[in-house]
C-alpha cells in the first residue's frame, strides 16, 4: 500500500490520506456485533451495548451506579449534550481500573467528533477540516548493504524481536533441566544409590556422566519444542484464518538463530548444571537446595529483565557490558543475535564462556567429590571456600 501510494501524484496522495483518514473513523465507529462479524481484535467487540433501564421516577445515574457496582454493568459514558463546548465534561463511570480498551477507543472517537464539530462552529469548510486534521504517517525504512535504502517489512521487525522468544526458550530450557539435574542428585543421595555407584567410577566420572546425560536428555526436549513451535506457526495462522503476509517457519529456521541457540544452551547449560550439581551434592533435600538456590535464582532473574531493553538496543553499553559476564553471555548474545555482535565480540565471550565453563567443572568437581558422601547439616559458604583451596 506504501509503494502504491508513492507512485501517485501529490493531489492523488493527499486524497488518498484522507480517505484512509475517514476509513478509520468508519471502523472504529462500528457497533460490537458489526466489529465481531468482520474482526474480532477490536477493543470494542468485547463489550455488548445496553439499552438504557427504565428508572422510573427515579435517578438514572443512581440505577447504573447501582449496576456498576453490583457487576451487572462493565461502565457507562456520560456525555453532555454539547461535547464541543468550552468546559464540557465528558465522564466514564467504571470499578475496573484496569482494562481501559472501552474507554481509551470511545476518547480516539470522541475527540474526531469533537474536534470536527469545533471546526464546523467556526465556519471552516468540510474539505478543509478533512485537510486539517489528517493525520502524518511515517515510512520507516533502513539501510541495507551498500548503503541503500529498503522500506522496513513487517518480517523485518518479526526477525529483529524473534532472538527474544530464543531467549526466553534459552532460559526455561537451561533452568528446567539444570533443576532436574539438582533434583537428580538430591534424590541419588538420599537413597544412596551415589555409594554403590562410587564404589565403580570416580566422583568427577559419576558428576560428568550425570551432567552429559542430562544434557543429552534436555536437547531432545529442546528439539521437541522446536518442531512443535515450527508446525504451529506453520499451520495454525491457516486454521484460524489469519494471513501475517510472510513465511513465519523462517523466525525459526534461520540458521544464525538456530546455531546460536544450540552453541549458547549447551554452554549455558554446562555452566549452570555446574553449580547445580555442586548445591545438590552438599544438600539432603529439596527443601535445603531452595534455600541455596535463592542467591542463584536472583542471578538466572537479570537476563530477563534486560531481554527488552536489550532487544531495543541490542549494540548498546547495558548490552556490550552484560556480554562479557559469563554467566549472563549466553542469554545476551543470544538476544544480540538479530543486530549482530562483531565477529571479534563473539570470538571473545564464547572464549570467557569456555574458559567459565571449564572453572565451574573444576569448582564443581571438588565440591561434588566432599559433598556427596556427606550426611547431616549442609556446609556453610566458608567450608566450601576451604573445599576449593584444598
Amino acid at each position: 500500500a506504501e509503494k502504491l501510494k508513492e507512485a501517485l501524484p501529490p493531489q492523488a496522495q493527499e486524497a488518498v490520506l484522507a480517505l484512509n483518514n475517514e476509513f478509520r473513523k468508519w471502523w472504529r465507529s462500528l457497533p460490537p456485533e458489526e466489529a465481531d462479524a468482520l474482526g474480532g481484535d477490536l477493543d470494542r467487540s468485547r463489550y455488548e451495548k445496553l439499552p438504557l433501564p427504565d428508572a422510573g421516577d427515579g435517578d438514572m445515574r443512581e440505577l447504573l451506579n447501582d449496576m456498576v457496582e453490583s457487576g451487572a454493568l462493565f461502565g457507562y459514558f456520560v456525555i453532555p449534550t454539547d461535547p464541543s463546548a468550552k468546559g464540557a465534561e465528558l465522564r466514564y463511570i467504571s470499578n475496573n481500573l484496569t482494562d481501559t480498551g472501552l474507554k481509551n477507543w470511545l476518547t480516539r472517537y470522541a475527540n474526531d467528533v469533537v474536534q470536527r464539530r469545533r471546526f464546523l462552529d467556526e465556519g471552516v469548510d468540510e474539505s478543509q477540516v478533512r485537510r486539517i486534521l489528517a493525520s502524518v504517517a511515517f515510512v520507516q525504512s533502513r539501510v541495507a548493504s551498500g548503503g541503500v535504502e529498503e522500506a522496513v517489512q513487517n518480517k523485518d521487525r518479526a526477525m529483529d524481536w524473534a532472538p527474544v522468544v530464543f531467549v526466553y526458550v534459552l532460559w526455561m530450557a537451561v533452568y528446567i533441566i539444570a533443576q532436574s539435574l539438582l533434583t537428580n542428585t538430591i534424590e541419588e543421595k538420599s537413597n544412596r544409590i551415589i555409594e554403590v555407584l562410587l564404589s565403580s567410577i570416580s566422583p568427577l566420572q559419576l558428576m560428568s556422566g550425570k551432567i552429559f546425560g542430562i544434557a543429552l536428555s534436555g536437547l531432545a526436549m529442546v528439539g521437541s519444542w522446536v518442531v512443535f513451535f515450527f508446525l504451529a506457526i506453520r499451520y495454525l495462522p491457516a486454521l484460524l484464518g489469519a494471513s501475517p503476509g510472510f513465511d513465519l517457519t523462517t523466525l525459526v529456521s534461520d540458521p544464525r538463530y538456530l546455531t546460536s541457540f544450540v552453541v549458547y544452551f549447551l554452554l549455558g547449560y554446562l555452566l549452570y548444571s555446574a553449580v547445580f550439581v555442586a548445591i545438590g551434592s552438599v544438600t539432603n533435600s529439596l527443601k535445603e537446595a531452595q534455600n541455596m538456590l535463592m542467591p542463584m535464582f536472583l542471578v538466572l532473574m537479570v537476563p530477563l529483565f534486560a531481554m527488552i531493553p536489550v532487544a531495543e538496543d541490542p549494540n548498546g553499553t547495558l548490552a556490550k557490558v552484560l556480554s562479557y559476564v559469563p554467566i549472563y553471555t549466553p542469554f545476551i548474545m543470544m538476544n544480540r543475535a538479530a543486530a549482530p555482535p562483531t565477529t571479534m565480540e563473539y570470538v571473545t565471550t564464547t572464549v570467557l564462556l569456555v574458559v567459565a565453563v571449564i572453572g565451574a567443572f573444576w569448582a564443581a568437581g571438588k565440591v561434588f567429590r566432599v559433598g556427596i558422601l556427606m550426611t547431616g547439616k549442609p556446609p556453610r559458604l566458608r567450608e566450601i571456600f576451604r573445599w576449593l583451596r584444598a
